[in-house]
C-alpha cells in the first residue's frame, strides 16, 4: 500500500528534526518534568487519545508527571513518518507507532517558535487487528 502522505523534499530537514521528537512524550532527552512538558506544549494544546477521549493540556501534563515518577522503559517502533507544512511554521506529522501488539496511527501538529518547537494538537487512533 502506498503512503497517503509523502514529505516534500524541501521539508525533509524539518521531518528529520520532528522525527527526533516523536513519539510524543517518549523522548526523555527533551525533558521529563512538568516544566519541560509545559515548554513543549502550546497553551492551547489538546489531545485525542487512542480511546477516542479528549484530553486537556492540564490533564496530559499531570498524567505525564505521574508517568515519569515511576518510569519504565518503553519499547516501541515508529514507521511511515511523514511531514506536511499546513501553515507558515506549522507542520502536521503522521506516523505509525508499534508497541508490541498495539498499533496506532499518530498525528501531531507542531509549531516552530523563537523558543523552539511546540505541540498544538496530538491524536492517536487504534489500528484494527485483522484476523
Amino acid at each position: 500500500m502506498e503512503p497517503y502522505l509523502v514529505t516534500a523534499p524541501e521539508h525533509m530537514a524539518i521531518r528529520d528534526e520532528l522525527m527526533q521528537r516523536e513519539p510524543l512524550f517518549h523522548r526523555a532527552g527533551f525533558g521529563t518534568t512538568g516544566k519541560d512538558f509545559e515548554k513543549m506544549t502550546a497553551p492551547e494544546f489538546w489531545e485525542v487519545g487512542a480511546s477516542g477521549r479528549r484530553f486537556s493540556r492540564q490533564f496530559v501534563l499531570s498524567t505525564l508527571e505521574k508517568k515519569y515518577e515511576n518510569s519504565t522503559e518503553d519499547v516501541w517502533e515508529v514507521g511511515d513518518f511523514h511531514c506536511l507544512e499546513i501553515a507558515a511554521d506549522n507542520y502536521l506529522v503522521t506516523y505509525t507507532l508499534i508497541q508490541g501488539a498495539r498499533v496506532t496511527r499518530r498525528a501531531t501538529i507542531w509549531r516552530r517558535t523563537f523558543e523552539g518547537w511546540q505541540i498544538l494538537y496530538h491524536q492517536g487512533t487504534m489500528v484494527a487487528q485483522t484476523p
